[in-house]
């Protein structure tokens, strides 16, 4: 699928985002190596910590539909500048795809990015254990 359709999958997001504490919607679509697509929106909550980004509920969104590996992510936002994807979403796609292309769109600025750009050294247990941490 071309990177303009995923955006218009994620544009159409928008209108289902909840966000009446910050009025900033945030629509996503990601894409699976198999070239499946999923969708999410952004979800606050009264309790600010709970809110759910349009990231990680697309991400929730392919999981359980079984897929777990991923090559696009777009994000759309109803405000002028294209946006980055938070440190916590970041983590979360690169658990199942740190190669994945990201492609930002807000109504007059687009970027784009790899995520190991955004998150060059993303958290692996693995690696925490192989150090010395974790249980053993």
């Amino acid at each position: 699928m071309s990177v303009d359709l995923l955006a218009t999958r994620a544009r159409a997001m928008l209108a289902h985002a909840y966000a009446p504490y910050s009025r900033f919607r945030v629509g996503a679509a990601l894409e699976s190596v198999t070239g499946a697509v999923f969708a999410g929106c952004n979800v606050e909550n009264a309790s600010y910590g709970l809110t759910i980004c349009a990231e990680r509920s697309a991400v929730a969104q392919a999981v359980a539909g079984g897929h777990r590996r991923f090559r696009r992510l777009v994000i759309v936002t109803d405000s002028d500048r294209a946006v980055a994807p938070c440190g916590a979403c970041c983590q979360v796609v690169a658990e199942f795809a740190a190669d994945t292309q990201v492609f930002s769109f807000g109504n007059r600025e687009e970027k784009r990015w790899q995520l190991t750009d955004l998150l060059p050294n993303a958290f692996q247990l693995a690696d925490a254990r192989d150090r010395g941490g974790g249980d053993k």
